[in-house]
């Protein structure tokens, strides 16, 4: 045999097995990237609150198959019509930019569309472009809304406070803290217990990343000397001085958590550890209203050193 028909040989082959690791083995039909000027986390929660989304503006049902970290995310989706698999992998590029990319596959017409979708712009193609370029525009109209900057290495000061503790999904942190104001807010007047500066902690006890919830501690600073009334919810306690990575969050406190999202994505870009357990001091009232882009919260969260 000689060199030219080797070759031709070797380059049949080679040709052969790309085309059936495209059409069989592959596990996308499309793939889709954009880039997004926020943390992996972030886009994980947009994924989760725009899947809730499509099934009440278009009957489109979503079920998560696997998840991974805040990074990786594959659903099944069902309508009247179509059953489809996206999986979405987000990488973190820098501390402020998240790459994306969502493999999505139609369950129903996978060899159709790999044969048709590089050569023309199919139904199926022209759709989930739309798809993914409105869930992009919703996602930059939500980050629009927030700004995040890292301090770096901070220590927060040890302060004693009087907290009620709490749970909920991370989303719903906020409405909780809400929910429970007039609780612990009332046991305070009720015993002329004054309240330092009027600017609430939220110490995180427990975050349960699979599940997405947190148990949490809500607190308002007092003085340290202050004479406890029992209570079968409010307690007193000292929230002691931890040392870690800072941000300064601006935005509305229900999504707080995007600077959570950018600590740890920092945390993993400089090989930093960290414990779950992030600590929040909201510097403004949103009872006063005003731009929501001026409320103000420091977030930190600790080294873990063990």
């Amino acid at each position: 045999m000689n060199f030219r028909k080797k070759i031709i040989i070797i380059l049949s082959v080679g040709f052969s097995l790309l085309l059936g690791w495209y059409l069989f083995v592959k596990e996308s039909d499309y793939c889709i990237t954009f880039t997004a000027k926020t943390a992996t986390g972030t886009i994980f929660q947009g994924i989760n609150e725009w899947s809730t989304a499509q099934k009440k503006g278009k009957n489109e049902n979503y079920t998560i198959l696997e998840k991974r970290n805040y990074d990786f995310i594959k659903q099944q989706m069902k309508d009247a019509d179509e059953e489809m698999e996206y999986t979405w992998n987000m990488n973190s590029i820098n501390d402020s930019t998240t790459s994306v990319s969502i493999g999505i596959k139609d369950l129903n017409h996978s060899l159709y569309n790999r044969l048709t979708v590089p050569f023309y712009p199919t139904k199926f193609k022209t759709a989930q472009i739309e798809k993914i370029k409105s869930f992009k525009t919703g996602l930059e109209d939500h980050i629009d809304d927030f700004k995040i900057k890292i301090d770096g290495e901070k220590t927060s000061k040890e302060i004693y406070v009087a907290y009620i503790s709490l749970k909920s999904v991370v989303q719903e942190k906020a409405q909780t803290m809400i929910g429970y104001d007039a609780k612990i807010v009332g046991y305070l007047d009720r015993n002329k217990i004054k309240i330092i500066g009027f600017r609430p902690y939220l110490e995180v006890t427990n975050w349960d990343q699979d599940k997405e919830i947190v148990s949490f501690n809500y607190c308002f600073p007092i003085s340290k000397d202050t004479k406890y009334v029992p209570d079968s919810t409010v307690k007193f306690k000292t929230i002691p001085s931890i040392k870690g990575i800072q941000a300064t969050y601006y935005g509305n406190f229900r999504t707080s958590d995007r600077a959570w999202f950018t600590l740890l994505d920092y945390a993993k870009k400089h090989d930093i550890k960290l414990k779950n357990k992030p600590l929040e001091h909201f510097l403004d009232n949103p009872f006063n209203g005003g731009n929501e882009l001026e409320w103000k919260t420091e977030i930190i969260i600790p080294y873990d050193v063990e």
